[in-house]
């Protein structure tokens, strides 16, 4: 049985214009590996309305979940909320759950529930919570698609509350192996050795050290068995 998969949908104009740098990715793609999900594509988009729904639209019809990050927050150009409603054609407004958390949050810290805040509790119609404990203000969840907010801690709370409700499948295990040769001496024999290892997934990632070229061979499957068998087998072809 094949894994469920998924796509990632990064929002925000700060991604694109290089005053931010994106720590969510490479925390959700290590998160999902582990959970047998298959992280398959990766999309940013500004925070441009017609943009936003049309990504939803697209990545929802493709894969098994989309995880979406920013967006979400108080100020007038936080949207992911409405363009997520506008995608999945449903009303969104202030939902009470949403809402009682939120006021009894700015309560205890003596804030103001105020209108910015309230906007942070719109929630498109039939979505489904989740949980932040680490600013309450909640992500939701709609059809296939997760909805969390941009700061890195906060998305990582988020998906350390979400993934355990998901159905995942094997976990993608991988091995490495360090060969001290320039790409093209082993091109020839690692394309043999996928061939005959189908199954696995085959890469190889080039460096340089003190004028020395190499490259690091990473294998990666599901089986732990194929993998020992084709390490050994690899092994043998590059280090004799």
């Amino acid at each position: 049985m094949n894994n469920p998969t998924a796509a990632m949908l990064v929002i925000g104009d700060e991604i694109l214009s290089g005053r931010t740098r994106d720590a969510n990715m490479y925390h959700l793609a290590g998160q999902l590996t582990s959970a047998g999900i298959d992280l398959k594509e990766v999309r940013v988009v500004s925070d441009d309305a017609p943009a936003i729904v049309a990504a939803v639209k697209a990545l929802s019809a493709t894969y098994t979940h989309v995880f979406t990050s920013g967006g979400i927050g108080p100020t007038h150009d936080d949207i992911t909320a409405d363009c997520i409603a506008e995608a999945f054609g449903v009303s969104i407004d202030v939902r009470a759950d949403a809402a009682g958390l939120l006021s009894a949050h700015y309560a205890s810290s003596g804030k103001e529930f105020n209108a910015a805040r309230q906007r942070m509790a719109r929630i498109p119609d039939g979505a489904m919570l989740i949980d932040n404990p680490v600013s309450v203000a909640p992500g939701f969840t709609m059809g296939n698609v997760h909805v969390m907010a941009g700061v890195p801690s906060v998305f990582t709370a988020m998906v350390a509350s979400l993934l355990p409700t998901l159905t995942g499948g094997a976990p993608l295990l991988s091995r490495s192996l360090r060969v001290e040769r320039g790409e093209g001496d082993i091109a020839g024999p690692l394309g043999d050795f996928a061939a005959r290892y189908p199954t696995l997934s085959v890469g190889s990632y080039p460096f340089q050290d003190n004028g020395m070229y190499g490259a690091n061979l990473v294998v990666r499957g599901q089986d732990a068995g194929t993998l020992d068998e084709a390490m050994v087998d690899l092994g043998a072809i590059f280090h004799g």
